[in-house]
This record gives structure tokens, sequence and C-alpha cells, in this order.
């Protein structure tokens, strides 16, 4: 007996691009642009002042930058047009419109990843967000990325929430 032909069904999809797509319906997607200044910054103004000035926290377009040294730091202020512009080109497009200059230690966490989420307690999420989370995640199969994904995603909402209230 002949079998009745069934449409192909598609293809599976790359992780990357589900967790892209749950990202930007999140409304994350911006600012993951703009934290992408953290991997391009040594490679914009290279590695000797790399060593002595590192990205702290970019809020409004604003890039603040901790400069070990004030020498460095009065340098850094005549090239911060040109590394401005550098910076947004290593980016592809115009996220930050200015570098503020904070003089301070380089502490080996700041070497290269972005600021971390505020020490304050978060506050709670409402039930009909945590449901939008759930049904979100809920398709994924693989329970450990489902939690995974589910808890970024909680943290997400509740550091937006946050933002809301300040």
């Amino acid at each position: 007996m002949k079998r009745p032909n069934r449409p192909r069904m598609p293809r599976a999809s790359h992780a990357g691009s589900i967790l892209q797509q749950l990202f930007n319906s999140q409304g994350m997607e911006q600012k993951f642009r703009e934290y992408r200044a953290w991997e391009v910054w040594e490679k914009v103004v290279g590695p000797q002042i790399a060593s002595h000035a590192r990205p702290l926290r970019l809020r409004e377009g604003v890039l603040e930058v901790r400069v070990d040294q004030p020498i460095w730091m009065q340098q850094l202020r005549l090239m911060a047009p040109e590394i401005l512009q550098k910076l947004n080109r290593a980016l592809g497009e115009e996220l930050i419109r200015e570098l503020y200059w904070r003089r301070g230690t380089l502490k080996q966490a700041e070497q290269s990843e972005p600021p971390s989420p505020p020490a304050k307690p978060l506050p709670k999420l409402a039930p009909e967000d945590a449901q939008k989370i759930a049904e979100t995640t809920a398709s994924l199969h693989d329970k450990e990325l489902q939690t995974s994904l589910k808890s970024l995603l909680t943290l997400q909402a509740r550091l937006n929430k946050q933002r809301e209230e300040n």
C-alpha cells in the first residue's frame, strides 16, 4: 500500500537563531548590540591603550571608560573623537554618542566583561509576566536549556521592571 505524500517537515532551527528570536521578543536586542563595545574595545584602541583604559558601563549612549592614570586620561580625551568614530564603525552603527572618562584602578574583572547586574534586590515579576516567559520557553525540549533560558528571561524582565520603577 502506497503512503500518501506528506509535506516535508521544516528543517530544525539552530539554537542561536532561536535564542536571538527570544531575546528580540524580550526587548534585549539593543542591549546586546550596545554591549558588543566590550568585545571590540581592545581591537579599536589597541593593546597599549586597552591596558590602561577599559569600558565600565553604558547608559543612554554614553560609554563610561575607567582610566588608570591621569596622563592616559588626558591623552584619551584628546583622542576621544577618533576613538568614538572607530568604535561605532566597529559596532556597525552609531550606538555610542559620547565617551566619559573616569579615573580609577583597573580590576581583573573589568578586563573584558560588561558590568554585572545591580546589587539591590530586584522586584518580583507579575504573574502574567512569569506566565509569558513560561509560554515562551515551553517549546524547548531540552530541559536544561529551557531552565537556563527561563532564568535569563526572568532576570532580564526583573531588571527592566526595576528600571521602570526608577
